[in-house]
């Protein structure tokens, strides 16, 4: 019988019944490495800043074509009607209003800073006051259906009211224009806190009432844990809304009571008859009342996220 020699180097035979390999046998090498990705395409250079100047392009073309067919139109309008001024002239003399906006050259010329800070302060008293007062009122209208039918009448009759309707009520009963202009606010922005309020408080489920009876908790821990998480959206919607309808009636009150404020501001360059600052004037109380309703709306998604 010829026995057949093969390399130990080149073949390695398994022992009988799969079993180990004998002693001194090398494991055969297996390679774990995960399977290599393939290679990334490459992009061009400046890919990202060229996505982000589309989108931004995107976002704000729209608006830029708006303002630019509307100062189209006043310039178009501004032609026919010599006594109206233009973009242009407008423009020069906003540049020259604001070169020096807080000058004081008496009690009646003042710059159209202090009368923006003014009004501001009005609003603000105004507006402050008529919250501590309507949010609580319509937590308590919502929460409790007597006083709800009781008080029901009552805003049905008022709220529609115009805001300067208001105004001699106020001359009559405080004797000064500065009181009678934040009651003016106070009548007229109270109105969206109470209703937004109790409209929160009506659309919370009931069973979530029903198991605050059974537990027996108190009013505070009813109003703190259920109330107040659940009717946060709608008491900012009225925020929202007051704080518009406040800074709407600042104008035309001033405009009646006088002194220092933007209304009184835009009424005394109408006896001057300087219509550039009139136009100036409307885009400030645009560009204020804008700021004041996003600082609220960003307010609210503070909130609500």
């Amino acid at each position: 019988m010829s026995a057949v020699i093969l390399s130990h180097d080149k073949f390695q035979e398994s022992p009988p019944g799969g079993g180990p390999p004998p002693a001194g046998a090398e494991p055969a090498e297996t390679s774990s490495a995960p399977p290599s990705a393939p290679p990334e395409a490459k992009r061009p250079s400046g890919w990202n800043w060229g996505a982000g100047a589309a989108a931004v392009l995107q976002a704000t073309l729209p608006a830029l074509l708006g303002l630019g067919l509307f100062i189209a139109v006043w310039a178009l309008v501004a032609q026919q009607s010599p006594n109206l001024p233009g973009p242009v002239k407008t423009w020069a003399s906003a540049v020259e209003i604001f070169s020096d906006p807080f000058y004081q050259k008496g009690p009646n010329d003042q710059g159209i800073g202090w009368n923006i800070l003014s009004s501001l302060q009005r609003v603000g008293i105004g507006f402050g006051m008529a919250a501590l007062v309507g949010i609580p009122l319509g937590f308590m209208i919502g929460r409790f259906r007597f006083l709800s039918d009781m008080t029901a009448p009552i805003i049905s009759l008022l709220r529609p009211v115009s805001p300067l309707a208001w105004l001699p009520i106020g001359l009559l009963v405080f004797k000064a224009a500065n009181p009678a202009a934040i009651w003016v606010i106070f009548i007229s922005s109270i109105w969206p806190m109470i209703v937004n309020t109790a409209m929160g408080v009506r659309q919370i489920p009931e069973d979530y009432l029903n198991v605050a009876r059974v537990l027996k908790l108190p009013e505070w821990t009813v109003f703190t844990k259920i109330l107040f998480p659940a009717v946060l959206p709608f008491m900012l919607t009225g925020v929202r809304l007051s704080i518009g309808v406040a800074w709407l009636v600042i104008v035309a009150a001033e405009m009646l009571t006088g002194g220092v404020g933007i209304g009184f501001w835009v009424w005394d360059e109408w006896n001057n008859l300087n219509v550039e600052h009139i136009i100036i004037a409307i885009f400030v109380v645009g560009i204020v009342g804008l700021l004041l309703e996003q600082a609220l709306v960003l307010l609210a998604k503070r909130f609500n996220y």
